[in-house]
């Protein structure tokens, strides 16, 4: 079968909605139609222990998989280093990058060898779909070194559809929580401590007592579940309930300039004193 005709019936399955695990069978059926025996698409994250919402779908050797984990590989991988960083897809051959190796990093591909795992082909993936945390990619490790260029263009195509389904399936399987909405001054005083203000700073611009901003901080840490100030702005971000470009202004007469001048000021002499 010509390798393009290969990659089109793989994408018209994608395409037709069929499930991430179906998928997968057909990836790696394809891949290997293509003359690759192990694939991995996944993102880069301990493949035994997967993080919620991330994509982990390989072919490769269960005694490989144990190893990449328990020796945190993951953390240092060239091939996931270099992918995360790179829109071009790059074979492990390439002399630029064997010669970028550290030796902890020859060590990994020393024992990737002992499985089979040589010659390999990444495709860096950069998905609009992929959680922000997550940098992700496909790997094929191919039989010979002899297969077609048109082998590895047709295995490009067909991972990007892989892993935007796999992807897309595993943010449907967990979605992110329903957040209770913040009341405005929550969301107020949240975008102010975003932009590094103090509670007694955000008490001045919003005409409000210290006390009354370091209660409607914590009433938005209960609100969004989280410990701290700096994972309540993160989720109200993530979750659209606050926006660092929007300006806060206060219904009590707005400071002027130099009212928030001297309490700039002010602000500077307290921590002066406090130090």
């Amino acid at each position: 079968m010509h390798q393009f005709e290969v990659a089109q019936g793989f994408i018209e399955q994608c395409q037709a909605g069929r499930p991430a695990q179906a998928l997968a069978r057909a990836f790696q059926a394809g891949t290997e139609a293509l003359g690759f025996r192990h694939f991995a698409c996944c993102s880069h994250v301990d493949p035994l222990q997967p993080p919620r919402r991330s994509v982990m779908l390989h072919s490769y050797p269960k005694e490989w998989a144990q190893l990449f984990s328990e020796a945190e590989f993951f953390e240092v991988d060239p091939v996931l280093l270099r992918a995360s960083r790179s829109m071009v897809p790059f074979a492990w051959s390439m002399a630029d990058f064997d010669e970028e190796l550290s030796p902890p990093q020859q060590e990994i591909f020393h024992e990737a060898r002992r499985y089979g795992l040589t010659r390999g082909y990444t495709v860096p993936i950069h998905s609009a779909n992929s959680p922000r945390d997550f940098r992700a990619s496909c790997t094929v490790v191919p039989d010979s070194d002899r297969l077609p260029k048109a082998a590895y263009f047709a295995v490009q195509l067909m991972a990007f559809y892989m892993y935007e389904a796999a992807s897309k399936a595993a943010a449907e399987k967990d979605p992110p929580p329903l957040q209770k909405p913040l009341s405005k001054r929550e969301r107020q005083c949240l975008e102010l401590a975003a932009q590094g203000k103090s509670d007694w700073v955000s008490s001045k611009i919003l005409g409000l007592s210290e006390r009354t901003v370091h209660n409607h901080v914590e009433n938005a840490k209960r609100r969004l579940q989280v410990a701290t100030r700096v994972q309540a702005v993160v989720h109200a971000l993530a979750g659209q309930q606050i926006s660092l470009g929007d300006v806060v202004r206060c219904e009590p007469s707005p400071l002027s300039f130099e009212s928030a001048r001297m309490a700039r000021v002010a602000a500077r002499g307290r921590s002066k004193t406090a130090n």
